[in-house]
């Protein structure tokens, strides 16, 4: 302590057990071992022991020392996992994988995105896992599962219980809303807590999940309410219906909600308002008029009913009448349903929603079942024009060989067939082997189209010739002197070929799902996978959380809201 405030240094300090310190500087100090005495023979030690010295600072410590994260939090994404307690293939928790994929991200960071984080444009992206597995099983459920549990293959079954029966757990009405609760509220509860702890946060939301979490993800969000807009238009409908009841006629209420342009084709359809109250959104679809109108009617008819006192079972049973309800996705099937559904059309058993306390800007989905659930639940395409209520973007990321995943786009645009996108490799370009599989391909296709048009070619030559032997003569002598035209137009031929194998593809729409852009993409499997895709198919639905090709598309896709951009386009 004198040393350090006089500024005093060199000083040889003794301790009671003669030990010796000396200080030389404030980073270096010397400790030196006691000398050892004779001992009861009179002999003494050779050699004193080597003095210890410790260090101050990081100067010459070969050793490299993480620097840790960022201070700077630019975005929050919540991470929301699939079936079981088990993540991966080393049976690893939800908050390691999550870790893992965290820390392949500020990887990226640093070599993606340099540029940016030199100018301190960005800090990170924070990753906090979300579990409802839990809690789920801390309900009893697994209590009384074991009592009706067959004792043989106890292991298995313990599995199955334990993993397997999550996806019939979201099935049930009564554990579907134990789950979205859990969910919505562990969100709610993070997103406070993190809003305390980091008071300065000003980035968005945004919302990830992996197999059956991707699935809990899409119903939260599609059941999420705009409230600004949707306050608004309650209270104009409300306005409108109060301040002129029912004596308004057709024209006048399209008048009311700014769409008199549509008064036409509902008077060349004989659409009159009683008509009109009990046409679907189906309905009014087969008829033409857009999404955004189609709404404003049928939450103006919806609102008048009940201000006026109206309840649509009473009004089916005094109309005789079956009116389907209102939806925002396109109907699958006509077949009349006993079980109570959703008005928002896409067939999951009735449950309580809770609201967020945020609007998610983007919502991720690794490996997800979303495609498959939807059409099982009975729907066949989905509205172009549909988007979540306050989530503005969805990517559907898959790997090739993954057994859970399903595409989404096929059921936006089902009369059109084409492949997902394909995610770069972090390094960029296509892997190696599958560059040589595409350039064969190509290769293999252009010789097998030029074989069969000079196969035609000679076909065609020799049945004319057999038809016109007379001929045969003259046309050998004008075949020669058009030798040279041929061999003219042979290059033109080439070009026309060049050119349609040139032809660029056009712009798919893919509707508005995604703002308009695309929405399936698919992850390169590596050259090992390619072998025998069934020995990697389970690892293949594990393997987002490690993978630096999904998280530089996670991390590419957010800093783009924030017009940021990689350093170098892949």
């Amino acid at each position: 302590m004198l040393a350090v405030t006089l500024d005093e240094w060199k000083k040889k300090l003794e301790s009671p057990n003669r030990e010796i310190i000396i200080l030389h500087n404030p980073k270096l100090m010397v400790h030196y071992q006691p000398v050892v005495g004779s001992d009861e023979w009179g002999s003494t030690p050779t050699e004193q022991g080597r003095p210890r010295t410790v260090k101050r600072g990081v100067e010459n410590i070969s050793v490299d020392i993480h620097c840790g994260e960022p201070l700077q939090i630019d975005h929050l994404v919540f991470v929301v996992h699939g079936i079981g307690p088990a993540c991966d293939l080393r049976f690893r928790s939800l908050v390691q994988c999550v870790n893992d994929f965290r820390s392949v991200s500020l990887n990226l960071l640093q070599t993606h995105f340099k540029k940016s984080q030199e100018n301190q444009q960005i800090g990170r992206v924070e990753f906090l896992p979300v579990n409802w597995h839990r809690p789920l099983h801390s309900t009893g459920v697994d209590v009384d599962l074991q009592r009706i549990t067959l004792p043989s293959i106890n292991r298995l079954r313990h599995f199955t219980n334990d993993t397997i029966l999550d996806v019939f757990f979201y099935n049930s009405p009564t554990y579907c809303q134990t789950i979205v609760d859990t969910v919505v509220s562990e969100m709610n509860r993070i997103y406070t807590l993190f809003l305390q702890r980091n008071p300065d946060f000003k980035g968005s939301v945004s919302v990830a999940g992996h197999s059956l979490g991707s699935l809990i993800l899409f119903d939260i969000l599609t059941n999420q309410k705009d409230s600004l807009g949707d306050i608004d238009s309650e209270k104009d409908s409300l306005n409108i219906v109060m301040d002129q009841g029912d004596t308004l006629t057709l024209e006048e209420d399209l008048k009311k909600l700014q769409l008199s342009e549509f008064f036409s084709i509902f008077e060349k359809e004989k659409v009159d308002k009683e008509a009109l109250a009990l046409c679907t959104d189906r309905d009014l679809q087969e008829m033409g008029i857009p999404l955004g109108p189609r709404k404003k009617i049928l939450n103006y008819f919806k609102t008048r009913e009940n201000s006026m006192g109206i309840n649509r079972p009473v009004l089916q049973s005094t109309l005789g009448v079956n009116i389907p309800k209102e939806s925002e996705f396109c109907s699958s099937s006509d077949n009349t349903r006993n079980d109570e559904y959703l008005d928002v059309g896409i067939g999951q058993v009735s449950v309580n929603y809770p609201q967020l306390l945020y609007k998610p800007e983007i919502f991720f989905a690794f490996g997800s079942p979303i495609g498959m659930f939807l059409t099982v639940r009975g729907l066949k395409r989905i509205d172009p024009n549909y988007r979540f209520p306050t989530c503005k973007g969805f990517f559907n990321i898959y790997h090739p060989f993954d057994p859970v995943a399903y595409r989404i786009e096929p059921m936006v645009v089902p009369g059109v067939e084409f492949e997902p996108m394909l995610i770069p490799h972090h390094k960029g370009r296509k892997r190696m082997h599958l560059e040589l599989r595409d350039g064969l391909t190509r290769i293999i296709s252009m010789d097998l189209k030029n074989n069969v048009i000079g196969s035609l070619r000679m076909a065609w030559n020799s049945f004319a010739r057999a038809h016109y032997p007379a001929l045969q003569a003259s046309e050998t002598a004008k075949e020669t002197a058009a030798k040279p035209e041929s061999s003219s137009e042979k290059p033109s031929d080439v070009k026309e070929e060049t050119s349609v194998e040139v032809k660029e593809v056009p712009p798919i729409s893919v509707g508005m799902l995604n703002g308009g852009q695309r929405i399936d993409y698919v992850l390169q499997e590596k050259p090992i996978e390619s072998f025998n895709e069934y020995l990697f198919a389970l690892q293949s639905h594990l393997c987002y959380w490690e993978s630096e090709d999904t998280v530089l598309l996670v991390l590419k896709e957010i800093y783009q809201t924030q017009g940021i951009f990689l350093d170098q386009p892949l």
